[in-house]
């Protein structure tokens, strides 16, 4: 009989604390994780999180498998995460009636909740008794749904779910113009309950939507009907939004540390280089302790000056927590994957020291990442004069789950079991790398065959739409309505995608639909829908403007295709038609 390897060995130990720090807690019927021994609920973001260790062991054991028991433990643990993620699947499809709300409000009541029984998968507080509208948590679900299944999990069963998947995707469409409750489930930092516009948020929601586009839910085993379908311009609108933000989190949080998950692992969301050095930086000066990060400035949650019996606070009195924030260490392990991810050793051996400075041993000899540490209430005057001084003491959860599984993928990743592009099958961590220029291409198309002939006249060769069959040309409503076909389930009273209006980018390239090959014509430039381009120089000012935008914006593949439609209206420029 062979011997283990060492690899083999240390992967067991990996194993075994997996084990006792967040599988053993795994319900059996519904596969989800409680926040604790004593309290029954599991969060859909915390459960999330807490799975991507068991995925990102699973990969490593295929990886290195050197025996039967180590694929059997791969497979083993592949199924711990399937059943977790469908344990959540089928919790939000059980709210299916509020999603299809929430499609077409928006509204606070109608959203999704964040966290349900993990004994039966029922909710557990009311509509309106939690900030329950969290884009980012059902982001990171779609997100990392998309890096699983591109890895080789199989995790969506039937079409039906394919539908609520793709219902999903309008879900968070619109995040970039939806307040919510944010990371920290609380709105607006005084928590008087008010959501509001978050950075986490929308680039959580950016990256899902980028992620999960054209993306087959049934793996190599799938067909047309089992691909999700993300509009461009809706990631592009949620991109903007959060440029114009970053590094600020929201109106009341200057910054934030949960932004880190938003430039790197696992969101990947920010393509501007500079922007993410300039949110890194912003995070390190203003809230980096001995013992963690703080979440953000004057967060008074577990300090000693909380008053308990107090809901909110007016925003003068939130000086108090200022210097006493609580640290929390989960933020270390980010830090060190974000160096591995980037290749910064510097940062990586630094935040690593950090990180094991913190630990907290269990009598089993266990490494355990306690939720966060706080300032004793006989030591806070001494903190105010001079922060960082003091010694502070692990409070709240032991281990804190989601930062345990954070821990556990850094250290898979330090060891050498798993590079970071295996915990990214989709090349998320790419995205802030160079790209070449993009070629626009224009089509001019006559409307008919005068137009055409006039043309011909001034030395303009142009074919008429009947021309460039059989390739058909239509305007953008008729896209829409297309679109608003996806995800339509009669069995679940999924209406499909509400008819909005179609961007710039996805009119910009052609589409295959029932063996017909479609083009469409930008909604700037039909003048059947829009009177706006009946004005001849405002409608070619408006097509300078939107080949510039394709040229900045265009992330597909190939090259954008920009349609250029003329009428009668051209007799403006002289041609006499």
């Amino acid at each position: 009989m062979r011997n283990r390897s060492n690899s083999g060995v240390r992967l067991d130990y990996y194993q075994r604390l997996l084990n006792k720090t967040i599988l053993k807690y795994q319900n059996p019927v519904t596969g989800l994780l409680p926040a604790s021994e004593e309290n029954s609920h599991a969060w859909v973001r915390d459960n999330v999180y807490a799975v991507l260790s068991v995925w990102a062991l699973a990969l490593a054991y295929r990886k290195t498998a050197d025996l039967d028991e180590d694929r059997a433990k791969a497979y083993e643990l592949e199924q711990s995460v399937v059943k977790l993620m469908r344990g959540l699947l089928r919790c939000m499809m059980s709210q299916v009636e509020k999603l299809e709300r929430f499609k077409h409000t928006q509204h606070v009541n109608d959203s999704l909740h964040a966290k349900y029984c993990s004994k039966t998968g029922k909710t557990v507080v009311g509509d309106q008794a939690w900030g329950h509208l969290q884009i980012d948590a059902t982001s990171l679900y779609i997100l990392s749904l998309a890096q699983m299944t591109a890895s080789g999990l199989q995790i969506i069963f039937t079409l039906d779910e394919v539908s609520f998947v793709q219902n999903l995707i309008f879900y968070i469409e619109t995040a970039y113009r939806t307040p919510d409750y944010g990371i920290w489930e609380r709105g607006d930092k005084t928590n008087h309950g008010l959501p509001e516009l978050n950075s986490s948020s929308i680039g959580m929601a950016k990256a899902a939507l980028e992620a999960i586009n054209e993306l087959d839910l049934f793996g190599a085993r799938g067909g047309p009907l089992s691909v999700v379908h993300v509009l461009p311009d809706e990631a592009q609108q949620c991109q903007a939004i959060l440029l114009s933000m970053l590094p600020r989190e929201s109106n009341s949080k200057e910054i934030d540390a949960a932004l880190l998950t938003v430039i790197s692992f696992p969101a990947f969301a920010v393509d501007d280089g500079e922007k993410v050095e300039e949110t890194r930086d912003s995070i390190v000066t203003k809230l980096e302790g001995k013992y963690g990060f703080s979440r953000f400035l004057r967060d008074g949650y577990k300090t000693a000056r909380e008053d308990p019996n107090r809901l909110h606070y007016e925003p003068w009195e939130l000086q108090v927590f200022e210097r006493i924030e609580c640290q929390w260490p989960m933020f270390f392990a980010l830090f060190v994957l974000d160096g591995l991810f980037n290749g910064r050793e510097e940062q990586v051996k630094k935040y690593s020291e950090k990180l094991d400075s913190v630990m907290i041993k269990s009598d089993e000899g266990i490494h355990l990442l306690p939720e966060l540490y706080a300032v004793h209430k006989e030591m806070v005057e001494q903190e105010y004069k001079t922060p960082n001084s003091q010694k502070r003491e692990a409070i709240g959860r032991l281990p804190h789950r989601w930062g345990q599984s954070l821990y556990i993928i850094s250290k898979l990743v330090q060891e050498g079991f798993l590079s970071p592009g295996e915990l990214d099958p989709l090349n998320r961590r790419l995205v802030s790398e160079p790209k070449p220029d993009i070629v626009v291409q224009v089509v001019i198309l006559a409307e008919d065959e005068f137009i055409q002939s006039k043309l011909w006249e001034h030395g303009i060769k142009v074919q008429t739409m009947e021309e460039v069959r059989p390739l058909q040309v239509f305007p953008a409503s008729v896209l829409t309505q297309i679109y608003s076909l996806l995800g339509r389930n009669k069995k679940m009273g999924l209406t499909g995608r509400p008819k909005n209006e179609i961007g710039l980018l996805a009119t910009s390239k052609l589409y295959t639909y029932r063996d017909q090959i479609l083009a469409f014509i930008p909604q700037t430039a039909d003048e059947h829908q829009f009177y706006l381009p009946k004005d001849t120089l405002l409608k070619l000012d408006m097509f300078a403007n939107d080949v510039g935008f394709l040229s900045s914006y265009w992330g597909s593949l190939g090259r954008p295709l920009l349609i250029f439609p003329v009428s009668t209206n051209l007799n403006y420029l002289g041609l006499n038609v």
